[in-house]
């Protein structure tokens, strides 16, 4: 059987397993008698990555059937500092998976997203967890939060998203909220207000903000990088999410 490599960001772990990124993410969101259900990210490491940093080939060597034939689900290699140590050339496709295990490959793409006037919120997925509300694009974010040799606090890497602001991007007092499913708006647009009227870039909104959040609120993609590369994981537009991938978009929207 095949052994696959999986980087898992909630929570962030490099794992070994016989199973494909579909039933991975089935398996790791549902759960079992073991362990809880919920959301699951993760990628698709190069088999072939070995690292000082990981006991990969001891991992890969552990992951073997069970004695009634059955494959391994999960041999964990490593559970700390793992996003920093894995190069970003030697991940594939992201997979993003339901709490029902409905699983949605993204390929990377070289077009960033175009930039807009509007402000930005930003959920930080690993290796910390807090909500930002920024007047900065998704790569000018980057460089702030990895790159900026005047900041105290950076980070070796970082994944995030960006979410919907909808009419708040630009009128954060009276833009309508529609269908914002967050918690708190009240306290959303007064961050949002400073940005707008203070000089500074970045704000947090929520710095014990859960890991997981609404695949629906995910405003163009997600992004990975570190003091090396960044990469950009479009989401699919809605349109084809529905006609192509009509299961994962109607767990999604749940």
């Amino acid at each position: 059987m095949t052994v696959y490599l999986y980087l898992s960001l909630i929570p962030e772990a490099l794992i070994a397993s016989m199973l494909t990124p579909e039933e991975f993410g089935a398996y790791y969101a549902v759960g079992s008698k073991k362990k809880s259900s919920g959301q699951a990210i993760f990628f698709e490491v190069n088999p072939d990555f070995r690292s000082k940093y990981f006991r990969i080939q001891e991992g890969l060597s552990r992951c073997t059937p069970h004695e009634d034939g059955t494959p391994k689900a999960s041999i964990y290699i490593s559970v700390y500092r793992v996003l920093e140590h894995v190069p970003i050339q030697e991940l594939g496709q992201l997979f993003i998976t339901t709490p029902d295990g409905r699983t949605l490959g993204l390929k990377h793409s070289d077009d960033l997203p175009s930039n807009d006037d509007g402000l930005h919120l930003y959920k930080e997925i690993t290796p910390v967890t807090p909500l930002i509300a920024s007047r900065l694009n998704p790569v000018d974010f980057y460089d702030l939060i990895i790159r900026n040799p005047t900041s105290l606090i950076t980070l070796p890497a970082v994944a995030f998203t960006e979410l919907r602001l909808g009419d708040l991007a630009l009128d954060p007092a009276l833009g309508q909220v529609r269908d914002l499913p967050y918690v708190n708006m009240d306290h959303l647009r007064e961050v949002l207000l400073d940005l707008k009227t203070k000089p500074i870039a970045t704000k947090m909104v929520d710095r014990i903000n859960p890991a997981s959040f609404a695949y629906r609120t995910v405003k163009n993609g997600f992004f990975v990088g570190n003091e090396n590369d960044l990469r950009y994981y479009p989401m699919l537009p809605a349109d084809v999410l529905q006609k192509e991938h009509y299961r994962w978009w109607r767990s999604a929207n749940m």
